[in-house]
C-alpha cells in the first residue's frame, strides 16, 4: 500500500514480490529519497556510498555488525558514519529496525505488518521491544504517525526524532524507548 515506488536491488537485478529488480541503486530510472540497507556489515560501505553517489541523503542501515559488536564493528560505524556525513547525508542504524511512516503507507521495517495510522510518533532503541510495542498498539487500537527504529543511533538520534515530531501535525504524542542518551541536556531542553 505504499504511496511512492520501491526499487529492490540485489546484485542479480532480481524481481522481489513482483517488481522489478536492479543491479544497482545507480540504475534505478528516478530520483531515490531513501535507500534501506540490508546486507553482511562487510558489504554495507560499498551499498552506501553507492547509493550516495547515486544522490540518495537519507540512508537506513538494518544490517548488524557494528558499535554493538565490539572495537572492530566500532571502528566500521564510525566510517560508515564518516562516509554518510561528507556526502551531508543522514543515516538512521545500523543495527535497526527500519522505518515506517502511515502518512505514505511507508513500512521499511522487517515488521510482519505495517502499523494502524494514528497520531502516536513511536521510536525504539531496542529491534525486540519495538516489534512487540507494535503488535501492543495495534491490539489496543491505538495509531501511529510514524515507527523509527535507531538501532545503534549513530547519526539519528531520539533528539532528533523529538525535534521532527514537534513540528509534525500528524503527531500529537511521543512515545520513545531509550537504552542510552548521547546528550541528556539536549534531551531535557527538547
Amino acid at each position: 500500500e505504499y504511496a511512492g515506488a520501491a526499487y529492490p536491488v540485489n546484485r542479480k537485478a532480481e524481481p522481489v514480490a513482483g517488481v522489478r529488480g536492479y543491479g544497482s541503486i545507480g540504475d534505478v530510472p528516478d530520483e531515490v529519497d531513501l535507500v534501506v540497507v540490508c546486507v553482511p556489515a562487510s558489504a554495507v560501505p560499498e551499498a552506501v556510498r553507492t547509493a550516495l553517489d547515486a544522490g540518495v541523503r537519507a540512508i537506513c542501515v538494518i544490517s548488524a555488525g557494528f558499535a554493538e559488536v565490539g572495537s572492530e564493528g566500532e571502528a566500521r560505524q564510525r566510517d560508515l558514519l564518516a562516509l554518510v556525513r561528507s556526502h551531508g547525508a543522514r543515516l538512521l542504524g545500523p543495527n535497526c529496525l527500519g522505518i515506517s511512516s502511515t502518512a505514505v503507507r511507508l513500512n521499511a521495517t522487517f515488521a510482519s505488518r505495517a502499523p494502524v495510522p494514528g497520531n502516536i510518533g513511536f521510536s525504539s532503541q531496542s529491534g525486540a521491544l519495538g516489534l512487540a510495542l507494535l503488535e501492543a498498539t495495534e491490539s489496543r487500537g491505538l495509531g501511529l504517525s510514524a515507527f523509527v527504529s535507531i538501532g545503534n543511533k549513530a547519526d539519528v538520534s531520539s533528539n532528533d526524532l523529538l525535534e521532527w515530531w514537534e513540528d509534525d501535525e500528524a503527531t500529537g504524542v511521543v512515545l520513545l524507548y531509550v537504552e542510552s542518551f548521547g546528550n541528556p541536556r539536549r534531551f531535557g531542553r527538547l
